[in-house]
């Protein structure tokens, strides 16, 4: 697995079932098995997915007597937001620079010669 936490948080949602997964935990807490119960895959599958989750500081389980929830870490995707952001600021400054460029073009096209207007 890549070494850098943002490479990791992207390699662990490339998944769409653990995309799925923290999309759940976003609303709730939920066990293995209650994360597991919608998938058409075994309880060690979905513990496999988590660990993934849990390697990016996505999740993390705790203990509640003999319950153990899984518990999406939000913070994470500050991380992500902030990578995010940079661009789609880089990217909004490019679409003014282009409205500017856009605004002093004249309105009509100039005419060829020996065109009617």
């Amino acid at each position: 697995m890549a070494a850098d936490p943002l490479s990791r948080v992207f390699s662990a949602l490339a998944d769409p079932t653990r995309r799925d997964i923290v999309a759940r935990l976003a609303v709730a807490d939920a066990t293995v098995n209650e994360l597991a119960a919608p998938y058409d895959v075994t309880v060690q599958a979905v513990s496999k997915h988590l660990r993934v989750l849990e390697d990016a500081g996505l999740v993390s389980r705790t203990r509640e007597a003999q319950r153990r929830p899984v518990h999406l870490e939000a913070t994470v995707f500050d991380l992500v937001t902030k990578w995010i952001e940079r661009y789609r600021r880089e990217a909004e400054e490019r679409y003014r620079r282009l409205d500017d460029v856009l605004r002093s073009m004249p309105d009509d096209p100039p005419q060829k010669e020996g065109t009617p207007s």
